[in-house]
């Protein structure tokens, strides 16, 4: 017996968590956080719906939260096995994990401050850092693209790059039981090719039998990259002639650095204005990139090189802020200046305190240049509403708000179709990782067409897969 079932990330964009079991192992395939509306958030500290004490490792994908988030709490729930992954996923895991244990931590301080006066029961974290730390020891020996490792009893993987973000992976997972064998492809995220950071997704190594893939464009394609490129030098260009801000909610990994590389070469060609104030207020951010500049394994060549020759993701007028007082400062600024902050999906972090001080002004610009899922004030934002709710106050909007959805990191429609194509005839794909009445309704449809057969998984629902 065979049985795939997931537990994230079905029939909805995050959390994605899948698990494979044999009659000799069992095996996850990642552990990520649900993220959007406060109901979702709620759901990470839902038990799991397996025994995590009795997996025999986890294979993750990349560093996401949405994707890796969710690991300290397995790792406290019994959890002892190796986690594979590749050099550059580690380090960025390291990275995260660190940043959501601290941000937990934190809340729940304040949060008992307030309850000492209300007596309200607060809610422990989901994790500490020392949860995060003892995570990380679970790391094995890093997973080169295009090593086929055996990860468990009668399993074996091998990880490919998946051109999502800097170290990202999907992975073939061969699966032998009873003398017969299943190929399952887990597409994790999949890139969107033709980026100059990273290069273009790669098939599998073999024909799967299964693959499991993501939907999270399954409905649109997205612009070119010199299209969108254009499309952000000149909101930028626009805001800094009517003298207003330029916010963009940033992803710390791969959107920040992406940006950063846009603006450089825009800078270098004359197009925007050669000391042009650019504040990265994103400790993440900051480290992520550095992280970049040391994994010129995971980076297409030809950036690679050029990161080799001169710093590409350097600007003349940047700055980069890691303090809290240096970030409080930058909303003195009245106009004429670049500000990236986390959170991307303004669920949290310093763009919110900069969306206060901006938000409401006419001359001002925000960019979002990501995903932004239903529940969160990104999205809010994007569907246009007219007041927004920020540290308690009501703000109206009157900045132009620029949706530039060609710097995502996931691959538009043609990309998944042109990906999964190149997985062969598979006997069924089962879709993940994405708005069920969007992106995967729209992605079977097509898939219907062409004759594919197709599963929208159900949260838990135990599929049984046909050896031969």
């Amino acid at each position: 017996m065979i049985r795939l079932s997931s537990h994230g990330a079905a029939k909805q964009v995050t959390g994605s968590c899948h698990l494979i079991e044999s009659e000799r192992a069992r095996v996850l395939i990642d552990c990520g956080m649900f993220q959007g509306s406060r109901e979702l958030e709620d759901d990470n500290a839902e038990p799991f719906a397996f025994d995590a004490s009795r997996l025999d490792a986890v294979l993750l994908t990349h560093a996401h939260l949405d994707h890796c988030g969710r690991l300290p709490l397995l790792r406290k729930r019994g959890f002892r096995g190796p986690i594979h992954a590749t050099d550059a996923t580690r380090d960025l895991t390291r990275l995260l994990l660190m940043d959501a244990a601290g941000l937990q931590e934190e809340d729940t301080k304040r949060a008992r401050r307030r309850a000492s006066r209300s007596g309200e029961r607060v809610p422990e974290p989901l994790y500490g850092l020392n949860d995060a730390l003892r995570t990380m020891d679970l790391f094995a020996r890093p997973v080169t693209y295009g090593e086929t490792r055996e990860i468990a009893p009668g399993m074996r993987a091998t990880f490919v790059d998946a051109g999502h973000i800097l170290g990202s992976a999907s992975v073939l997972l061969e699966i032998e039981d009873q003398g017969k064998r299943v190929r399952m492809f887990f597409s994790g995220d999949i890139g969107n090719a033709g980026r100059p950071l990273l290069n273009d997704p790669t098939p599998p190594p073999e024909p799967p039998d299964y693959v499991v893939m993501e939907t999270t464009y399954g409905d649109r394609d997205h612009r070119s990259w010199d299209a969108s490129v254009d499309e952000l030098v000149e909101a930028v260009s626009s805001a800094y002639r009517r003298g207003g801000n330029v916010l963009i909610p940033t992803f710390a990994l791969e959107r920040a650095q992406e940006i950063l590389y846009a603006l450089h070469h825009a800078i270098e060609g004359g197009r925007l204005p050669r000391h042009l104030p650019v504040f990265l207020d994103s400790p993440m951010a900051i480290s992520a990139t550095q992280i970049f500049t040391e994994h010129p394994e995971a980076l297409r060549e030809g950036f690679a090189d050029e990161l080799a020759r001169h710093d590409a993701l350097e600007l003349p007028g940047l700055r980069m802020k890691r303090e809290t007082a240096e970030s409080m400062a930058i909303n003195r600024i009245s106009g004429g200046a670049v500000i990236m902050a986390g959170s991307g999906m303004c669920t949290g972090g310093r763009i919110r305190h900069h969306l206060r001080y901006n938000i409401w002004n006419e001359n001002s610009s925000i960019i979002f240049v990501g995903y932004a899922a239903a529940g969160t004030l990104a999205r809010r934002i994007v569907d246009g509403a007219e007041r927004i709710r920020l540290f308690g106050d009501d703000i109206v909007v009157r900045a132009k708000v620029h949706t530039i959805n060609g710097f995502s990191a996931h691959a538009g429609r043609s990309g998944l179709l042109d990906w999964l194509q190149r997985c062969g005839t598979p006997k069924q794909v089962f879709l993940v990782h994405g708005d069920y009445d969007r992106g995967m309704q729209a992605f079977a449809e097509e898939l219907d067409r062409r004759g594919q057969p197709w599963h929208i998984s159900g949260m838990g629902e135990p599929i049984l897969l046909q050896a031969t």
